[in-house]
């Protein structure tokens, strides 16, 4: 006999997402969403006067749906799993489940309709309230992001392109880079979640012939009960048409914007173990974690490593999703079932994980206060290494200002610049000795040398971009979400 210990667990569940992320797609949400989707239609039936074979009494009873209301979340896995067993069906085995304790009802669960109605306006249900709790803590991040990039918004920083020392920006600026992703994000996260519509009544293959039939062919009241289940579901839109499941390039196109998440998470985790091998930017360090098991001595970047890892797997899936939706027959085939469980779900809890983990990058507490740590020594180190290639600009367009010859200026400073790195590259020499070179040179002599050696001369406008982009594109996402902002995230482990 096995037991939990003995088997596999889903890390996603166990290590990373959330419990509110991992509860919404378990099991017990999935039938609880089936009953109230099954209650949904059933009143909408009735308020719409469908009638029993006699064309004169109620088909649907106020009995009746006051029994099926009273079991709504009584439900037994272990009861519905025996019929799904015998059934090999798991919407019938969930029909006969309600049908054991709600006797009454029985005649009127699912009236008309086809098994996805329940599974895939499930689907859509769980899908648009996981896209509402990733808005959420995203905004989160954003805040928190946007708290630290105004607090760095002046600090000098060695800039890179191609990894390669480049011209100087400051932490701030470097952080609005990342803001501006995940703005993006958020951008379309909500743009999914507001326009995303509720399959609804559509029938067997998506005819709605059943429910003609059930309505003595009255289209319009057939019409009127798509539009009635939806809004009792908490729609406002609903498929235009479908087959006998909604088109499934809106999980592909669901999973695209998660994925852009992921893509975000990912530039970011990177830069961060960057920064953190030039020692630079540390995450958060608590005082017994350990580094690892053999090196007592090392502080690794583990949570941008695990951000990096989740959005690796959630880049992945879109792919599966895609194959999926290129790959159905007609009105439907079975074969996207199976795999829909696992991508759907582990999507989300993916993303969770990783908007969990970003939050908690950006507020754990640490040994100089909470969230990520700026080393401004080291910084102000590196900065000052590379700051005399950076002014020789300036001071060629001083020299010139003084009525010197700007290519006898430049030629100069070619020549010693490239003298000082081959120096610097056998280990003889330190770029600072450039400044001495040029100042013995006599093109130089009218130049203070010493007004160009603060290095907040050369982050051009970078504090003001980052108070700029606060404030146009972040305060209205503060805004938008102020009743959550300001949370934390622990890690499970």
């Amino acid at each position: 006999m096995t037991t939990e210990t003995d088997v596999y667990d889903n890390p996603l569940i166990g290590r990373y997402a959330s419990n509110e992320m991992a509860e919404r797609w378990g099991p017990l949400r999935k039938f609880r969403t089936w009953r109230r989707l099954w209650l949904a239609l059933a009143e909408a039936e009735a308020e719409l006067g469908l009638l029993a074979d006699d064309g004169v009494s109620p088909r649907i009873t106020t009995p009746q749906l006051a029994e099926l209301r009273a079991h709504l979340d009584d439900i037994d896995l272990t009861h519905a799993a025996a019929h799904e067993k015998r059934l090999r069906h798991d919407v019938m085995a969930h029909i006969h489940a309600l049908g054991d304790i709600a006797p009454g009802c029985k005649e009127i669960v699912h009236l008309g309709a086809t098994s996805c109605y329940v599974t895939d306006n499930a689907d859509l249900i769980l899908m648009r309230e996981s896209l509402n709790q990733l808005c959420e803590s995203l905004a989160c991040v954003i805040d928190a992001l946007a708290v630290f990039a105004t607090t760095w918004k002046d600090e000098p920083a060695l800039g890179f392109t191609h990894f390669q020392p480049a011209q100087l920006t400051t932490v701030g600026k470097r952080a609005t880079l990342w803001l501006f992703d995940f703005v993006l994000d958020l951008q379309e996260l909500e743009r999914r979640r507001d326009e995303l519509p509720f399959r609804g009544a559509k029938g067997t293959t998506g005819t709605q012939a059943s429910f003609l039939a059930l309505f003595r062919g009255d289209h319009d009241k057939v019409k009127a009960l798509d539009q009635l289940v939806a809004k009792k579901m908490g729609f406002s839109r609903v498929f235009p048409v479908t087959g006998q499941t909604y088109s499934r390039k809106i999980d592909t196109q669901l999973l695209d914007a998660v994925n852009g998440l992921a893509q975000s998470a990912h530039k970011w985790g990177t830069d961060l173990r960057l920064l953190a091998h030039r020692q630079e930017i540390d995450e958060p360090f608590e005082a017994e974690q350990i580094g690892s098991s053999a090196m007592a001595y090392k502080r690794n970047p583990m949570r941008a490593e695990r951000m990096c890892s989740l959005s690796r797997f959630i880049s992945g899936l879109p792919a599966m999703a895609a194959n999926t939706a290129s790959t159905q027959w007609f009105e439907r085939t079975l074969d996207d079932s199976a795999c829909r469980r696992l991508y759907i779900p582990q999507g989300f809890l993916a993303a969770d994980a990783v908007l969990r983990i970003a939050l908690n990058l950006l507020t754990q507490k640490n040994e100089s206060g909470r969230g990520l740590v700026v080393n401004r020594p080291v910084i102000a180190k590196n900065v000052r290494e590379h700051l005399p290639y950076m002014v020789t600009e300036n001071l060629m367009m001083a020299a010139v200002r003084a009525g010197e010859d700007r290519q006898v200026v430049h030629e100069i400073v070619r020549q010693h610049s490239h003298a000082v790195t081959a120096r610097v590259k056998s280990g003889e020499g330190s770029p600072t000795e450039l400044f001495a070179r040029l100042k013995d040179e006599g093109v130089f002599a009218k130049v203070d040398f010493g007004e160009l050696l603060d290095a907040r001369q050369f982050v051009g406008r970078s504090p003001e971009q980052v108070e700029e982009f606060v404030k146009e594109y972040v305060a209205p996402i503060r805004a938008s979400y102020v009743g959550v902002l300001g949370k934390t995230a622990e890690l499970h482990v």
